[in-house]
């Protein structure tokens, strides 16, 4: 389980990524994309077009990491921009736990997909 304090920024690539990409390339999706500087110390989230993947990018002062979650079944529910494709949103991190954790944010229930099966 991660858990993530209340001063940690979170921002979440709202353009499906190509998750083939591992460090350098997620690095480089932050600073050109997102128009961030990974070393500030945020979160940074990309999903793939059919949003049953995502990766998340840390730099913890020593080195990157990179998590990354796979559903077996199911989608996550992204959060959507008004505006480009290049865009971001940033989340409280709380709101990426309950994105992770398979709550429906708008909503605030859990989607199916996270029930278990009987």
């Amino acid at each position: 389980m991660l858990s993530f304090h209340a001063q940690l920024k979170v921002f979440v690539a709202t353009a499906p990524t190509d998750l083939r990409m591992s460090f350098n390339g997620l690095w480089a999706a932050a600073q050109e994309r997102l128009g961030e500087d990974p070393r500030k110390g945020a979160l940074f989230v990309f999903g793939n077009r059919r949003r049953n993947r995502i990766k998340i990018l840390y730099f913890d002062g020593t080195g990157v990491v990179v998590l990354a979650k796979r559903l077996e079944e199911g989608t996550f529910r992204w959060p959507q921009s008004a505006g480009e494709a290049g865009a971001k949103l940033r989340l409280a991190p709380q709101a990426l736990q309950l994105l992770l954790d398979g709550v429906e944010l708008k909503a605030a229930g859990r989607r199916a997909w996270y029930e278990a099966p009987c």
